[in-house]
Order: structure tokens, then C-alpha cells, then sequence
């Protein structure tokens, strides 16, 4: 049995998650995207054209979420729906023109934030971090 995890830890993460989060939020221009939306468009940029259950369930979200969802990025001409030839049921989703040069904008805007931060980190502190974005993405991907 692992041993119990420190409460105290458990909240600084927390917090610490939040904070960057918003101060990633404020560093990039969002055109008007939702949180959930930008997260959608940008699994979308990596490992697009997805079918709608596969985003859904990278997402971690529901299949009626994720209609909404994209039925949204569709109203803002950010994605497109591909239909399927060998099944009218299924659809799958990419980004459209207009969709990348948001994604793009957003993640520059992010990106510049956290170049300037690391790049007052001392070598060992970068190691440490690259390590524990590791460790976070495991534990993002977990249910």
C-alpha cells in the first residue's frame, strides 16, 4: 500500500496549478475561446483531424459535452466537420484556417509568458521542472 499523500502538498499543487493557469489565461489573447474550447482546439492542432468520441474522451468529457463543444468552434469558424463516407453517424473534426491562426495567436501569447519565466530558472531548476511536467501530463491523462 503507497503511503498517504500530505494534504499540505496536495493543496499547494492546487494552488500553484491555479495560478499559473491564470497567469496563462492573462498572457494570451484569447479571440474570445472558452478554456475548454482552447483545449479542444489545441488537441485539435496537435493530433487533429479527431473523430468527435476521440475528442471527447481525450477531453474527458461527455459525447453530448463535446457536440456542444464543437457546435460552438463550428458557430466561430474555428473547426470543420468532416463527414464520415462509410458511416453517416460519425463525424470527425479539424481545425479550420481561421481556427489555426487563433491556436497559434493563443499559444504564442502563453509560450512567451513561460520562455521568460524559465529562462530566469537556473539549469537544475529547468531539469527539475522538465521532470514534472512529465510527472503532471501522467497525471492529467489518469480519470
Amino acid at each position: 500500500m503507497p503511503p498517504p499523500v500530505d494534504p499540505e502538498l496536495v493543496d499547494q499543487l492546487r494552488v500553484a496549478v491555479v495560478r499559473l493557469e491564470r497567469r496563462l489565461r492573462k498572457s494570451s489573447t484569447t479571440g474570445g475561446a472558452t478554456p475548454s474550447q482552447y483545449s479542444a482546439l489545441s488537441l485539435l492542432g496537435r493530433h487533429g483531424p479527431l473523430r468527435l468520441g476521440e475528442l471527447a474522451r481525450r477531453e474527458q468529457i461527455s459525447k453530448s459535452s463535446v457536440t456542444r463543444l464543437v457546435a460552438g468552434l463550428e458557430r466561430g469558424g474555428l473547426v470543420r466537420r468532416i463527414e464520415d463516407d462509410t458511416d453517416a453517424r460519425s463525424a470527425s473534426v479539424e481545425l479550420s484556417t481561421t481556427g489555426r491562426e487563433l491556436l497559434s495567436e493563443m499559444m504564442r501569447g502563453s509560450n512567451d509568458y513561460l520562455r521568460d519565466r524559465l529562462a530566469a530558472l537556473d539549469e537544475h531548476d529547468r531539469a527539475t521542472l522538465a521532470d514534472a511536467v512529465e510527472i503532471l501530463t501522467r497525471l492529467a491523462a489518469r480519470p
